[in-house]
């Protein structure tokens, strides 16, 4: 069961989710708004699902869920550094709580999703509120017409009847870090919320964000393997 801890309650917020899926777009894209904006670690989301181990890098040891703050901004911000991949349907429910805690403006899950395209990154937009529809559509992004949303995003989209829940994709092309896509993203994310950040040399600084983010899920699947290792050992 996950559970969640918040050490501020700031209200009426936006709340902005990025999580490893598909070319780790949410994930490289929320690092990146960590890295520009000025955030504090609000809270935390537990789990006995999360695996027992923490990452320690550039000498601070990073959350696997942290939640984080932009007072100017009023901006909250879920960014992960672990697998959730059995724990997807929980963790939009507790990202739906925490909205409601916070009595959110809006949720914005952000995903990347499968494209044959190798060279080029799109946008596109999903929204239960009419207000953001006429936003995004002003700001020139597509609306994402026909497609499969899974994971977290899927299901945000599934129960949040009474919480105003946008989306924003990117397709990418590969399982592999897409810094590109992640560009594109934060691109939209700019004009959308006035975020004033200078998306233009992302990419070089994505690529930076793809190592690190890829070293930290590389040293998080080898722990774990050591832990099981270890734990047939153990059995045997």
């Amino acid at each position: 069961m996950l559970k969640y801890e918040l050490f501020e309650k700031p209200k009426g917020v936006t709340v902005i989710g990025g999580f490893p899926g598909m070319g780790l777009v949410g994930t490289i894209t929320t690092e990146f708004l960590l890295d520009h904006l000025n955030v504090k670690l609000i809270g935390r989301i537990i789990s006995e699902k999360i695996p027992a181990l923490v990452a320690v890098h550039s000498g601070k040891v990073v959350e696997p869920l942290g939640i984080f703050y932009d007072s100017k901004k009023k901006i909250v911000i879920a960014h992960a550094v672990t697998d959730v991949s059995t724990m997807e349907w929980e963790l939009a429910e507790t990202i739906l709580a925490i909205a409601k805690d916070l009595e959110a403006k809006e949720v914005i899950s952000l995903e990347g999703i499968g494209s044959n395209l190798a060279s080029k990154s799109n946008a596109f937009y999903f929204s239960n509120d009419e207000k953001a529809r006429k936003k995004f559509e002003s700001i020139k992004i597509e609306s994402l017409k026909n497609g499969i949303v899974v994971g977290i995003t899927g299901f945000l989209l599934l129960r949040a009847s009474k919480q105003k829940i946008s989306c924003i994709f990117a397709t990418t092309h590969s399982n592999l870090p897409d810094s590109r896509a992640a560009a594109t993203i934060i691109e939209v994310l700019d004009k959308y919320l006035d975020l004033d950040i200078p998306y233009e040399p992302l990419l070089k600084k994505a690529e930076n964000f793809e190592d690190k983010l890829k070293n930290i899920f590389e040293d998080s699947k080898k722990a774990e393997t050591v832990k099981d290792k270890k734990t047939v050992e153990y059995l045997g």
